[in-house]
């Protein structure tokens, strides 16, 4: 695109933007000519997929603001059509709830109904909300624990799900054949509802049935990361009958310019410090965190000598199934993705459920199969159910943090931790360790070429261990779905996973090393922890990125 046509296109925008805040930003580009600037917010476009639209604030298609939200809402209003019924939330970032209500005025425009939770909320609450008022689809506005700077646009479809394919490249669609968001018909002939706090409500009551157990007496050391976990999940634990949890007061209220984390993420270096000190302070027996819009959970276990010990998600999701299983009856089903651990499979094979695998991302573990009552991703997501099922199909971060709460309270009352469960479990089961590394790159290319050596050459062994099986998941695997990844099982019941990232320039590798049934598990984590340095030392090598 030479300097005419990105001047062309940046005048075209700016004539239809309705936002004084990116006009003023995208009037300043033009007027200096600022060709690398507007290139790099004309020269692509943020693309609509099974996550929606996630991207950084700012004008012009490469970035989200008004005019690209006012699109995606035009997209899909005429894949839904009139009559239909569509819920909104939102979090409390930078626009969300100016990108709500132009998502409103949208749909009403095009005359379907909008129902407009009535504040910033957790995203689980929306994701409840679609099934609960039995509407036909739903949009949160969020970037989940994105930098300060990004904001996201994500699609539910009427079973409380996020959306798959096909129906992304339809809304997909749809928004190219959208016209100028300045032509578009807003604010009726269709009906706009603001919801009340009945929907909360509801919502609460719903997660504060699940599973609890009955045990009480628990310390909790708490952390929103400065989004809007905290006033649900302090009611939740209250109705529930736990002590209201301590929680980080330079986090605890929303800010959308996450003033104390470099990253409002609970699982990267030093988003967790001032609730760990918290935890000392307050003599704490579980330190909790959400991410900002609350779907995730993240958990850590005070130390007799100081520190605090994080659960990876594998982890938590272990122990999270096997007390679902145990306080639940009749054919029953748990769920998690390819990348996670296989410890949750042999879970399900001892007590007798059935076990689903599926391709990452909660939009494919909610379909994993009926009678569902579990299921987890290995990025601290979790969906805890009942006997009545998922009150939630999705991530649920308040339900997670109290359904957790409940497990060491009751092992607490045994003077136990849930660091106790996990030896427990590991003697069961075999220690199943898992880690992760990522390759960062500046060129994509270099991911593809990189899979492409895989492919042609795979290797023979990693870590020092076989490699007794090599899937291309490109291929399809067990029924599931085509995807770009490849698995090695490796000897030992070792196992590697290697994926390009969906949302980022990442190459991801998910690694899993397995000690069967050890007698001393202290002895059987170290041997977990060489084996997972081994083989990120070896996949470097391979990989050569």
């Amino acid at each position: 695109m030479n300097a005419q046509e990105l001047l062309r296109d940046a005048r075209r925008w700016l004539a239809q933007d309705p936002d004084p805040d990116t006009r003023a930003e995208l009037s300043e580009l033009i007027e200096r000519e600022d060709l690398p600037a507007l290139r790099e917010r004309f020269g692509a476009r943020l693309e609509f997929g099974t996550a929606g639209l996630r991207g950084e604030l700012g004008a012009g298609p490469n970035r989200m603001n008004r005019v690209t939200v006012m699109r995606a809402a035009a997209g899909l209003a005429a894949v839904l059509g009139p009559g239909r019924h569509v819920v909104i939330g939102y979090d409390a970032r930078h626009k969300s709830d100016v990108f709500a209500r132009d998502t409103a005025a949208v749909l009403t425009g095009a005359g379907l109904r909008a129902s407009l939770l009535p504040r910033p909320l957790p995203t689980p609450v929306l994701a409840f909300a679609v099934r609960h008022l039995g509407a036909d689809a739903g949009v949160t506005v969020t970037a989940s624990h994105n930098p300060p700077r990004d904001n996201g646009y994500k699609v539910y479809w009427g079973d409380g799900s996020q959306i798959v394919p096909p129906i992304d490249a339809e809304i997909s669609a749809a928004i190219d054949a959208a016209g100028r968001v300045d032509e578009l018909p807003l604010n009726g002939p269709g009906e706009l509802t603001m919801l009340g706090e009945d929907v909360v409500t509801a919502y609460l009551d719903a997660v504060t049935s699940l599973p609890l157990g009955d045990a009480r007496d628990l310390r909790v050391a708490y952390t929103p990361l400065h989004g809007v976990g905290a006033d649900l999940l302090t009611r939740a634990f209250k109705a529930a009958g736990f002590e209201e949890p301590i929680a980080v007061e330079e986090q605890r209220d929303p800010d959308p310019d996450f003033p104390t984390v470099a990253f409002p993420n609970p699982e990267e270096p030093g988003a967790m410090d001032l609730a760990v000190a918290l935890a000392a302070k307050t003599d704490a027996h579980l330190v909790l965190a959400n991410d900002p819009d609350a779907d995730r959970c993240a958990v850590g276990v005070p130390l007799p000598g100081g520190g605090v010990r994080m659960l990876t998600g594998d982890e938590l999701g272990g122990l999270l199934a096997e007390h679902v299983i145990t306080h639940t009856t009749g054919d029953r089903m748990v769920a998690t993705t390819i990348v996670s651990s296989t410890l949750l499979g042999k879970i399900a094979r001892a007590h007798g459920v059935r076990y689903g695998e599926t391709l990452t991302g909660f939009k494919w573990i909610i379909k994993a199969g009926p009678g569902l009552v579990f299921g987890y991703e290995e990025a601290i997501g979790y969906s805890v159910g009942s006997d009545s099922g998922l009150p939630v199909h999705d991530k649920d971060g308040i339900g997670a943090a109290l359904t957790v709460a409940g497990i060491a309270a009751a092992a607490r009352r045994d003077g136990r931790t849930l660091l106790d469960l996990l030896d427990d479990q590991a003697r069961r089961h075999g220690l199943h360790a898992t880690s992760q590394v990522s390759f960062r790159v500046a060129d994509l290319s270099l991911i593809s070429g990189a899979m492409t050596r895989l492919r042609t050459t795979p290797p023979t062994t990693l870590g020092g261990l076989a490699v007794e099986r090599a899937d291309d998941l490109s291929k399809g695997d067990g029924g599931l779905p085509p995807t770009d990844g490849l698995r090695y099982v490796l000897s030992g019941g070792a196992r590697v996973v290697i994926r390009p990232s969906g949302t980022e320039p990442k190459l991801k590798c998910y690694l899993e090393v397995v000690v069967p049934t050890p007698d001393d598990v202290t002895e059987a984590r170290t041997q977990a922890t060489d084996a997972l340095s081994a083989l990120k030392h070896d996949l470097e090598s391979h990989l050569d990125l």
